[in-house]
């Protein structure tokens, strides 16, 4: 990208490569045999660069062991800029960290594990995964996250366990949220703001086996029928917190544990008329018109005869 066309304070994430080491030194004059003692020297200084290269330069505050790098706790308003290029476990948790950059996770493609765990995240940038197609595990845990968009996930076919837990403005979470998923075995969306999830967010997940949805206020209406069912018949493979899913609405079954409800409860939800039935309401509908129209004349007459009787005995006191 050309750096003047750039917008003024966009962050760019990118891997910086050395430039060719023969097209460098194809511009320079031969100054002859080297020295051998030169020669080791330039040799050392040339693996220190590629060694700084290769990314093993640990980011200020954070703790860097086997490809562990510990950023946790440190009071981070925003996600450190440079990392080592082969981190496969990056813990930013409890700071306070309230956005992530896009492309931030561009260079970082053995990365299998990513802690971003009770910060200040209300979303985040469309394609963060697209190049770590090893990340696994993903704690989104404890932020102030509000939806959960189609491509959040994108690209991050190689995910077994993601967290959203604990985001209590978490309202919605589109139906293809977690598209392409098929090895997820680990959702947690318990104790959001959810009161409906799409049947279509979670069927194309084959390898679902634990899915936590409890402390979310659900309303137990017609719309949840489908996915309670579908549910009811992986609840042998796939584990659930049965106990603390509840119905918050409507009030008929406020309180009820979700997992309770049968093809009973949503009855009427497939309440359908018959001709009979339409014919009975055309009965009681022409019925009721009729002894509208004869309770409106009796009305009428009895008070036309009130107030000629009131008259006449006007005029007999006359």
């Amino acid at each position: 990208m050309d750096t003047a066309s750039a917008p003024v304070g966009s962050l760019q994430y990118c891997c910086c490569q050395l430039p060719e080491m023969g097209d460098t030194w194809s511009q320079l004059p031969w100054p002859g045999p080297p020295h051998p003692a030169v020669l080791l020297v330039s040799l050392l200084l040339a693996a220190g660069v590629m060694h700084s290269d290769a990314g093993t330069s640990c980011p200020v505050l954070c703790t860097c062991h086997n490809q562990v790098v510990d950023c946790s706790s440190q009071r981070l308003f925003s996600v450190p800029p440079d990392l080592p290029r082969d981190t496969r476990n990056l813990s930013l948790a409890h700071n306070r960290i309230a956005a992530v950059p896009p492309g931030y996770l561009t260079c970082y493609m053995e990365l299998r594990v990513l802690d971003l765990r009770n910060n200040s995240l209300m979303e985040l940038p469309p394609g963060l995964f697209l190049h770590a197609k090893r990340l696994a595990h993903l704690d989104l845990s404890y932020n102030n996250l509000s939806h959960v968009p189609a491509d959040m996930f994108q690209e991050a076919h190689g995910l077994v366990h993601i967290d959203l837990s604990h985001n209590p403005w978490l309202r919605r979470v589109h139906p293809q949220a977690f598209q392409g998923l098929v090895q997820l075995r680990d959702l947690d969306l318990s104790y959001g703001g959810l009161a409906f999830l799409s049947l279509e967010a979670l069927e194309g997940l084959p390898g679902l086996v634990t899915l936590q949805i409890g402390g979310n206020p659900w309303v137990c209406g017609c719309t949840m029928e489908p996915l309670l069912k579908w549910l009811r018949n992986r609840i042998q493979r796939c584990t659930a917190d049965s106990q603390l899913a509840e119905c918050r609405g409507p009030p008929e079954v406020e309180g009820a544990p979700l997992f309770s409800l049968t093809e009973e409860s949503f009855k009427a939800c497939h309440l359908t008329l018959t001709l009979d039935d339409y014919l009975f309401i055309a009965f009681v509908g022409f019925v009721v018109s009729i002894a509208s129209v004869a309770t409106n004349f009796l009305l009428g007459i009895t008070a036309n005869c009130c107030h000629r009787w009131s008259k006449a005995s006007e005029e007999e006191e006359i």
